[in-house]
């Protein structure tokens, strides 16, 4: 199923099709405080509608992922970058889809404070 997002100005808008059933919830410095639900699904499955001059992004530890937020309201939708084998793929923040029923996700812990 496509489901659009964007950040809460509407800055940095998108759709996204994958599987949204589960979503990560790392208890990193980064994931926690942002309170991110990240579900991966493969980059080609994520198609940014507005302009990307328009995203500011952030890389932390280990530098693996492009985290895209936007910088008029500071948003993180969406984060780019490769699963360990290579393949591109994209982090979709699942708090940023669109009418989306966030109660139905089941949520998996992930220690990212051990990385």
């Amino acid at each position: 199923m496509i489901r659009k997002g964007s950040c809460h100005c509407g800055g940095i808008a998108f759709e996204a099709e994958g599987d949204f059933s589960t979503a990560l919830e790392c208890n990193c410095s980064h994931c926690s405080r942002k309170g991110y639900l990240l579900a991966f699904i493969p980059r080609d499955g994520l198609t940014i509608t507005t302009p990307t001059e328009a995203m500011s992004t952030y890389k932390f530890n280990r530098h693996v992922i492009d985290h895209h937020f936007c910088p008029t309201c500071g948003c993180a939708p969406f984060g780019l970058g490769t699963d360990p084998a290579g393949n591109r793929m994209a982090a979709i923040n699942l708090r940023c889809l669109e009418g989306f029923d966030l109660d139905k996700v089941e949520r998996k812990p992930v220690d990212g404070r051990s990385f």
